[in-house]
């Protein structure tokens, strides 16, 4: 098996599960060593109260040949996220990759709900966890970073700036949230740019997340059950397949030309090659615009 990113260092903030779970295993299968931090262990869990640890996804990482290091870490707390880094300092005295994957606002969005009937406290809440533990991490870890040049930075979102920018995220809170998760990738490029490093923003398509596997009463091994009562998830994919996105930039030693821009899973399958485990290329974000939103039925040939 190929090892692309052999003696590379990656910090997945916020990988306990979903997009950042899928990440961290494709990125420790690349070779890299993965230092994944969340607020839930087995010794305790976040305010999400569910099931999923750092340390299931350090043995995923090592279930798939890599190596991992689970850290319990709020990234909202600049002494948590300042030790995490003087950490990685210690032990490897360099970092390549940073994603920034922190989130945890679903069970705070009130959808279909105007700004002004809106719990602000659940408003507030989600936009500190979405953009302000991003800004903290990016903060301490990118002076290690830039040490040496080539370096990236992944922002995780949902959705392209394209479809974003003419499509209400159904919540001003979550709306604003991803917007300006993209902003911030843009912004960072700008930064990094004289120190030879990468920032993108990235966002999966429709993911089959634990969440959302459950929302829908299904397991991976049964996801296409869904389709009874949604029959547009066809086009979903799994976390792994953002992984290999991550993976593909990290290995690519021209990836600056992608610098300040905003992608999908699906599109940089199409640019690399990569694909998602059942060796399809999902493309949601075209298919969301030209199939769902076009009122045709649900039929992914020509879409993955």
């Amino acid at each position: 098996m190929e090892r692309p990113l052999e003696g590379k260092v990656a910090l997945v903030a916020g990988a306990t599960r979903g997009a950042g779970r899928g990440v961290a295993v494709e990125l420790g299968a690349a070779g890299a060593t993965v230092y994944v931090t969340g607020r839930s262990t087995r010794a305790a869990r976040s305010e999400y109260d569910r099931p999923e640890t750092i340390e299931e996804t350090a043995e995923l990482v090592a279930a798939a040949g890599g190596r991992a290091i689970a850290v319990q870490v709020d990234h909202l707390v600049p002494e948590q996220v300042r030790a995490l880094v003087e950490r990685i300092d210690r032990e490897q005295g360099r970092l390549d990759v940073l994603v920034n994957d922190i989130w945890g606002g679903e069970r705070l969005v009130e959808w279909h709900v105007p700004v002004w009937e809106h719990s602000l406290d659940k408003g507030l809440r989600l936009l500190r966890l979405a953009i302000d533990t991003h800004l903290v991490t990016s903060h301490f870890a990118l002076p290690l970073l830039i040490r040496r040049p080539g370096g990236l930075v992944v922002e995780m979102t949902d959705g392209t700036a394209e479809y974003n920018a003419d499509h209400y995220r159904l919540s001003i809170f979550y709306d604003l949230a991803k917007v300006s998760v993209q902003r911030l990738g843009w912004a960072q490029a700008k930064e990094l740019a004289p120190h030879g490093g990468t920032a993108v923003a990235l966002t999966p398509g429709w993911l089959r997340s634990e969440m959302m596997l459950d929302a829908y009463g299904v397991r991976e091994e049964t996801w296409r059950d869904a389709l009874a009562t949604q029959p547009h998830f066809v086009i979903s994919e799994t976390p792994r397949f953002v992984g290999r996105a991550v993976v593909a930039l990290a290995a690519d030693p021209d990836a600056r030309r992608w610098s300040g821009r905003s992608l999908s899973s699906g599109q940089l399958a199409q640019e690399y090659g990569f694909t998602d485990l059942d060796g399809s290329r999902p493309d949601c974000w075209r298919y969301l615009t030209e199939v769902q939103e076009a009122g045709k039925p649900a039929d992914a040939t020509g879409y993955r």
